[in-house]
This record gives structure tokens, C-alpha cells and sequence, in this order.
């Protein structure tokens, strides 16, 4: 993604120092918590300094200790605002978005704005201000783990490093469907989307949404929308969960080939409409046969039962915590596969799957269960998208198999990601339409 579309992407939010006034007299005061100052050097037209590493585990530092700004044209002993050449600012804002993506994991997304401050003679000089706002996750930059003590980065000690993982809910020791989304709002919310899961009330609707769990409350009061209310009643979660989204493609023939690639579709939105677009993206590539004998009747390449409660699963309990994962819909012509990322919950194995009900995702099961069915998704056997009784994989097996004559198989795949293989129908005698 070209770098201006990337950062286009990021959604709108509080600016930190936002006015000339208050960035000056940050400056003045010198660096802390939040704030760090670096000059840039040149060579030609290539950044001599800060080394990438060096920047990588200041910007990694803020981003595990909290909001943060970077004041990038700024001398941080002097705290003079020495600038940035006009034509090297994309070059800049190319090696921030770089470090950010490549040198730190996972990649932590930051606010780039360009601005102007006078220097000591009053003269404008160009400068790029670097939001960095708090993570969801914990970051690993080049040189290890770092968090930012006063003005100063600082590695992280075993145990401050096995509280901040439990912080974020990465140890799981609360479940990060529940936490909050830095940096957003009951604003965020749609309200269209949002009473569907409440009752008509005379509490003000943040104290309805917070009973919910759809929004969450930081220890200083502020409220923001809870990973859940982002992922059910956001227009557009991927804003603040970048990989929560379906990648479909239909390839021709029986290998995964992008040169025999014949449809392919990034499936956003809330999580209803991701498995409503799941199955269209269905119905549209999959092959309709037909048997002749003793009259026509039409066979479709795939049961959409089994394909719909395959697509509600994988939407419901794949891990979100996982960063730079997301679901994978791949169509074959003799196969479907669909990849969830994470692994099974609690004590469930691949063994057991079909006999136990277990969930990463309490909540968000809770209100799939409440989130009727569109009735374009079409005929599934199904008026909510889950109705937590722990048939949805014995639909899935047992539909598919009366389909195709083979049974779908589950492969657990490093511990780390899900794999459903649902096999094709093969009519012995039939057409294709």
C-alpha cells in the first residue's frame, strides 16, 4: 500500500499538541514520557541518522508505555528546531513508515503530520510531528523489548515485561475481546448497529454500551469501544483491528497460484456482514452440476449450510489478539479451505472438535447469537448466525460429506492456525453449469 494511502487509512483522532503554542513550549521544557526529539542528518539524499535501530527502539518504547509524540527536525540537546529540507520530507516520512512496519514487530502504527515552527531567528523551518498512540499489543523492536522511563528508553525487566504481556491481554489472563481500543470512541459506534444489542432504556447510552461490554473504561475515565464493539458495531473495524477481515480468492484447478487467480475480494466490515459477503463470494464462484437421471437436479459444488456455520465459526473464535493474521477463504476446484488464525480453546483437539463447545470469544459468540440473519446470506437452517447449542461442526461434516462422499478435515497448522478442508461434490454423471 503506497505510504499516503496507509496513513490516509489510519482513523481520526485526538492530535496531541496540536496547536504551535503548545508544541514550542514542549520543546522548551525538553523531552519526557511523551515527548522525544531528534535531528535528522543527511547524506546526500539519503538519512544518515538516527540509525534505523536506534529509532526503532525509541518509537517501540513509546508505543509500549503510552501516547506518544515523535518531533522529527528538532535537536533534542539543544532543542533547537533546525528543520527538515522541504524535498526530503517524504524521504522522512518513507523511513518512519519503514522502521514502523519492517524493524518493529508488530508493526506500530503511527500519525505522521507535517508542520511548521519558527527556528531561534523566527524563520519557519519544516518539521514532521510523529503520533505514536498506545498499543493493543507489546513490541518487540532490533534491540529487544523497551519501555520509556522519564525522557529515556529503558529494556524491560522479565517481570515488568510479564505484567505489560498480561496488560494487554496477550498472557490471556483477560480476554482481549473485552478490552478496550486505544485511541476510540463511543463516536465510533454506530448507533444503527449498536441497538441490536440493546433494550430500549432510560440510561444514557454509554451506561447501556458499557454494560454490554461494547464500550470499556480506562482508569482515568476515559471511555473507548471494547475490541468486540469495534468488531459488531463499527462500520469499519479495520481501522483500528487492521487484520480483522476475510481474504477470499478463487483460484482454477487445484493449486494455490495467484497466476490462476479468478476472483479475489477483501472482505471488511462488522463480523455479520463479513460472512454475509463470505457466502456471496461463494454463490458467485462455485460451479452449480447437474445430474440427469431420472430428471435434472441441480448440485451445488459446496453445501452452503456447511459452508455458512464453517465462515460463523471462524469469525467467532479466531484469535484477534494475533496480529498480521487473518482469515483466509481459498476456493479450488476440487476443494475449500478456510484458515483460522489461532489455536483451540481450553482442552479442545482436533480429535474432539465435533464433540466439545469451547470459545476464545465469550462475548462475541454471545452476540452473533443475537444478530439475526440477513436474508440475503439465503437458506442455512438458521435464524440468529449462532445459536451456541455445539452443532455447527456436525453440520459441517456431516453436510459435506453427504455432498462430496469425503469428510472435511481439520489440521491444527504450527499450533498457531486453524485449517477446515471441505472437499468438492463430484456427481459420478452431471453436467456443469
Amino acid at each position: 500500500m503506497p505510504l499516503n494511502n496507509a496513513i490516509a487509512a489510519l482513523h481520526w483522532r485526538e492530535l496531541m499538541f496540536d496547536s504551535t503554542e503548545e508544541l514550542l513550549q514542549k520543546i522548551r521544557l525538553g523531552e519526557d514520557r511523551s515527548l522525544e526529539l531528534k535531528a535528522l542528518r543527511f547524506r546526500g539524499d539519503k538519512i544518515a541518522g538516527p540509525s534505523r535501530n536506534d529509532l526503532s527502539d525509541e518509537i517501540a518504547a513509546i508505543a509500549n508505555t503510552g501516547d506518544g509524540v515523535f518531533l522529527l527536525g528538532v535537536d533534542d540537546k539543544s532543542k533547537e528546531i533546525v528543520g527538515i529540507p522541504v524535498g526530503q520530507l517524504d524521504t522522512v516520512e518513507r523511513y518512519v513508515f519503514e522502521i514502523c512496519e519492517q524493524s518493529i514487530r508488530p508493526p506500530v502504527i503511527f500519525h505522521a503530520f507535517r508542520t511548521e515552527l519558527p527556528d531561534s531567528t523566527g524563520t519557519l523551518q519544516p518539521i514532521l510531528k510523529v503520533e505514536i498512540p498506545r498499543s493493543l499489543f507489546v513490541h518487540e523492536s532490533v534491540g529487544g523489548y523497551f519501555h520509556r522511563q522519564g525522557s529515556s528508553k529503558r529494556k524491560m525487566p522479565p517481570d515488568y515485561l510479564a505484567r505489560l504481556f498480561q496488560q494487554r491481554s496477550q498472557a490471556r489472563l483477560i480476554r482481549f475481546e473485552e478490552q478496550l481500543v486505544p485511541q476510540s470512541g463511543m463516536s465510533d459506534l454506530s448507533e444503527r448497529l449498536w441497538l441490536r444489542y440493546t433494550t430500549k432504556s432510560d440510561e444514557p447510552s454509554e451506561i447501556v454500551l458499557l454494560k454490554r461490554n461494547l464500550l470499556s473504561e480506562e482508569e482515568s475515565g476515559t471511555v473507548r469501544a471494547s475490541v468486540s464493539g469495534v468488531l459488531l458495531c463499527c462500520e469499519h473495524p479495520e481501522r483500528f483491528l487492521p487484520n480483522a477481515f476475510i481474504e477470499a480468492v478463487r483460484y482454477r484447478g487445484i493449486r494455490q497460484d495467484s497466476n490462476y487467480q479468478t476472483d479475489a475480494q477483501k472482505i471488511c466490515g462488522p463480523l455479520d456482514q463479513q460472512i454475509r459477503q463470505a457466502m456471496a463470494f461463494l454463490k458467485r464462484n462455485q460451479t452449480i452440476m447437474a445430474t440427469k437421471e431420472p430428471h435434472r437436479v441441480e448440485v451445488p459444488q459446496f453445501s452452503e449450510r456447511a459452508v455458512f456455520e464453517a465462515v460463523v465459526n471462524a469469525v467467532a473464535h479466531r484469535d484477534y489478539s494475533v496480529f498480521g493474521s487473518k482469515i483466509r477463504f481459498f476456493m479450488f476446484d476440487d476443494r475449500l479451505e478456510i484458515f483460522s488464525p489461532g489455536t483451540l480453546p481450553n482442552t479442545v483437539t482436533i480429535d474432539s472438535i465435533a464433540l466439545r463447545q469451547a470459545t476464545w470469544n465469550e462475548l462475541i459468540t454471545s452476540l452473533l447469537a443475537e444478530t439475526q440473519v440477513a436474508e440475503t446470506v439465503g437458506d442455512v437452517g438458521r435464524s440468529f448466525y449462532m445459536e451456541k447449542r455445539g452443532d455447527g461442526v456436525p453440520i459441517i461434516l456431516d453436510e459435506s460429506e453427504k455432498l462430496s462422499g469425503k469428510k472435511p478435515v481439520y489440521r491444527l497448522i504450527d499450533d498457531s492456525e486453524l485449517l477446515l478442508t471441505i472437499y468438492s461434490a463430484r456427481p459420478e454423471r452431471g453436467d456443469e453449469d
